[in-house]
Formats: structure tokens, C-alpha cells, sequence
């Protein structure tokens, strides 16, 4: 298994970063990082806007399904039927906002490896031999922020308040990516208990992204500004298109 997901995932995302690296003007490490983040996402974009559109479609039916769960909260199977058949007649399928992020954890994982694995011991062994060995990296993004190193922690002070930048844009745009999250308009106890719980997610998020990313490579909070940001402009598109979904 550890073959397979070094061969199949991991040794293709590192070696698109280092073809990356090797044609950005100046080997920008952190553009590097940027445009493979982008690529990757666009890549997934169909089975991210499925999800998005599973999701929203459940959301829009959610004050119905409660209404069922209500008239059989008796008789579980009778309830069972009765949902399934619902999602029948309204062609939702109840799955469809989780299979399609399923698929892309497991790219999301390398990528994570890539980005802390990769910038701190660089193995170029593993190039394949068409991509060129830089012989050793530069892992800094526009000559100011040394992308292997960690951002917070003890070292802030001896490395400059400039490397909690990134972090703190994480976290400033996982609670944007929290707030568009929150369902709209929707009635019943679970309804409201959920967008309770949304809300209480919604701070608690950012500042779990602030304090592990202060904690990791600069590179992984980089990454992770990057596809978050990449995400609320999914879910923007997703809200502006909603009567069509």
C-alpha cells in the first residue's frame, strides 16, 4: 500500500512541483507551490461543484426532511422508506457531498506531504528523468519568506513577524470559507441547532488553522491559503447559481 501511494500520488505531485520550480522565471518555490495548488483544484473542480450542488440541494429540501422524520419518528423503517423514496422523486442522492470530497482527500494528503516533506529534505532522487534535478532547492518565496521553515512558535521573534503572515491568511479565509457555509433561511430544532453549531465553528476553525499553521512549514499554511481561497470562490459560484442547481 505504501508503494502504491508513494508511485500513484506522491512521487507524481512532487515531481509536477519541481517542473513547476524548474520553469518559473527566478525558481520561485512559493509560485511553484501556487500554481500546483490551482492545478490541482481545477483538476477537481467537477467533483467539487457535485459536492457543493448535493450539498446545496440538501440543504434547500432539509425543512421536508424533517417534516418526514417527524411523521415516522416512530417507525425507523417506515422513516428509512419514506427518505429514500423522497430522494428519489427530487433526484438527490444523499452521498452525493461526500463520495466526490472522498476522492480527493487522498491527493489532498500528498499534497500536504509534498509541501513539508518535500521542502524539508527535497529527495530529488525520486525526479523522474525527463524532469530536470535542480540539485538543490531555494526555498524561498519572493526572496523574503523561507518556506521550510516554521512560521510561529518560539523562533517568530528570530525570524520576523513576517512569517505569521501566513497563517493568520489562513485563518482570516477558513472563516470566510465558515461563514458561507452557514445554512440560509431554514426552519425546525435541527436546523437551528445546526446553524448553531456552524457558528461556533465558524471561530473555532480559524483559530485552530492559525495555531497549527504557526507550528508547521510556511509552505503548508501557503498551501492552504491558497486552496481555501480557491474554495470560497467555489461556494461563491454555487450561491450565485443556486436557482439553477
Amino acid at each position: 500500500m505504501s508503494f502504491i501511494w508513494h508511485e500513484i500520488i506522491y512521487r507524481p505531485l512532487f515531481n509536477a512541483l519541481i517542473f513547476l520550480y524548474n520553469i518559473i522565471p527566478g525558481h520561485d518555490i512559493g509560485v511553484a507551490i501556487i500554481l500546483l495548488t490551482l492545478a490541482i483544484r481545477f483538476i477537481l473542480l467537477p467533483s467539487s461543484l457535485k459536492a457543493l450542488k448535493a450539498q446545496k440541494a440538501l440543504s434547500r429540501l432539509q425543512p421536508e426532511l424533517e417534516k418526514i422524520k417527524a411523521q415516522h419518528k416512530d417507525n425507523k423503517e417506515a422513516q428509512t422508506k419514506a427518505l429514500m423514496e423522497f430522494y428519489q422523486k427530487n433526484k438527490v442522492n444523499p452521498l452525493g457531498s461526500c463520495l466526490p470530497l472522498l476522492i480527493q482527500l487522498p491527493v489532498l494528503i500528498a499534497l500536504y506531504i509534498v509541501f513539508s516533506k518535500g521542502l524539508a529534505s527535497a529527495d530529488l532522487n525520486i525526479l523522474y528523468s525527463f524532469i530536470h534535478n535542480p540539485g538543490k532547492l531555494d526555498p524561498t518565496f519572493l526572496n523574503i519568506i523561507d518556506l521550510s521553515l516554521p512560521t510561529g512558535g518560539a523562533s517568530i521573534f528570530a525570524l520576523g513577524p513576517i512569517y505569521f503572515i501566513l497563517p493568520v491568511l489562513s485563518g482570516v479565509l477558513q472563516f470566510f470559507q465558515s461563514w458561507q457555509m452557514i445554512p440560509k433561511n431554514q426552519g425546525g430544532k435541527q436546523a437551528d441547532l445546526a446553524v448553531a453549531l456552524n457558528k461556533q465553528m465558524m471561530f473555532i476553525f480559524p483559530f485552530m488553522t492559525i495555531a497549527i499553521g504557526a507550528k508547521l512549514p510556511a509552505g503548508l499554511p501557503l498551501y492552504w491559503a491558497v486552496t481555501t481561497l480557491f474554495a470560497i470562490m467555489q461556494q461563491w459560484y454555487i450561491n450565485k447559481t443556486a436557482e439553477r442547481i
